[in-house]
């Protein structure tokens, strides 16, 4: 049977707050339940005081706060409205939404470690780069000292690779690990920069990538060299990507994104060397498959695309290397398949024969009659000396 609840007679002192209507503040002792009151009695004169009779109503009474354990205690009706939908709300609340709150609470704690331990093993520097996925930033390995480039991307932004045991990897990610399988891990030993590691922050990924210095990206490098490159020194860049695209096109790797700003130029020989970047875009290639959703830069993409929708790796790739050829050795012209296709951009006459010729059949608008790389490698104008 449950107990009668104790009457408790209230002290009410009736104010004015200006903007908000009357109140009413009450106060009683010993420190008990008091009842929820909304209202002041209707006939309230600002700053008096009246005495409420004893509440019965259980439904709507909530500890008060006291100042001490046996002092009075005083709190103003609407903190006692507001204890008492959190009392309702806490008793009410679903477990479904329990469960929620600790499993946010957990992967919050677990990305907390993954940042810890990514700020232990790496120092970030200065932004080196910033695209619509993401944003690079250089940095250094703490152990050794290596310079690094860390590379944040959105995961939402990012494409993703299934692999053979039904794993959702992100496509660079899985692009970088293969390509590290070829290398057996070591840096520096391929056209492509190689991944040092990764973190998944749940929405966000972390890439750590080696960053080869002294280096900059091929479209600087041309800026610095007064907008063009000599024949002989194009030719030199561009023979290793060509060799690049084979080791790629081998792997059944597609880049998709050929271009002056996804290539780094090592400069700390005399010969320079050429590195890959960004495969943020590229894809697994299966046998001669066809493509209907590009990836990429528009400027660069191939004639097919624009007039059937439809392109495939080897014949792009040949079209994206004549573009990146055309930036090397035309001064104040950007390459733009559209222009070239109206002819309004075109290839210069004070180039060697043999330059041109490579050049115009890159640009073959067939792409069944376009050379593959392998026959590019071996055109007379790359094996001239």
């Amino acid at each position: 049977m449950t107990p009668t609840p104790a009457l408790v007679c209230l002290t009410v002192q009736i104010y004015h707050r200006p903007g908000h209507g009357p109140r009413a503040r009450v106060s009683h002792s010993p420190p008990s339940l008091i009842g929820s009151l909304r209202r002041p009695p209707p006939d309230y004169d600002p700053g008096s005081t009246v005495t409420v009779p004893p509440i019965k109503n259980m439904a709507f009474l909530a500890h008060l706060r006291c100042t001490s354990s046996q002092g009075s205690c005083t709190t103003s009706v609407e903190d006692v409205g507001v204890d008492k939908r959190k009392a309702v709300a806490d008793e009410e609340e679903p477990k479904k939404t329990k469960k929620k709150r600790r499993r946010k609470l957990k992967t919050k704690r677990c990305i907390d470690a993954i940042k810890a331990k990514f700020r232990a093993k790496y120092k970030k520097q200065g932004l080196l780069g910033k695209g619509g996925y993401g944003t690079v930033f250089a940095g250094y390995r703490i152990a050794d000292n290596l310079p690094v480039a860390i590379k944040h991307l959105r995961k939402k932004d990012i494409l993703y690779h299934v692999d053979e045991t039904g794993k959702w990897l992100p496509v660079e990610v899985a692009i970088m690990l293969k390509l590290a399988d070829k290398t057996s891990g070591s840096v520096g030993m391929s056209a492509p920069v190689s991944l040092l590691d990764w973190y998944d922050l749940n929405r966000d990924l972390i890439l750590v990538m080696e960053r080869p210095i002294p280096a900059e990206d091929l479209f600087n490098y041309i800026d610095e060299n007064e907008g063009c490159l000599p024949q002989q020194e194009a030719k030199i860049i561009i023979k290793q990507l060509v060799d690049a695209a084979i080791d790629l096109e081998k792997e059944d790797i597609f880049h998709r994104d050929i271009k002056c700003e996804n290539i780094l130029i090592e400069t700390g020989s005399d010969v320079p060397r050429v590195r890959l970047i960004d495969f943020g875009l590229s894809c697994f290639m299966k046998g001669k498959s066809s493509y209907s959703i590009f990836r990429g830069t528009p400027e660069y993409f191939p004639p097919e695309w624009w007039t059937c929708h439809s392109y495939s790796a080897g014949p792009t790739t040949v079209w994206q290397i004549g573009a990146v050829l055309f930036q090397t050795l035309h001064s104040g012209e950007q390459f733009d398949t559209r222009m070239f296709l109206r002819n309004l951009v075109g290839i210069g006459k004070t180039l060697s024969k043999d330059c041109q010729d490579f050049l115009r059949r890159c640009f073959t608008i067939d792409p069944i009659q376009r050379p593959t790389l392998e026959q590019l490698s071996v055109h007379p104008w790359l094996a001239e000396d």
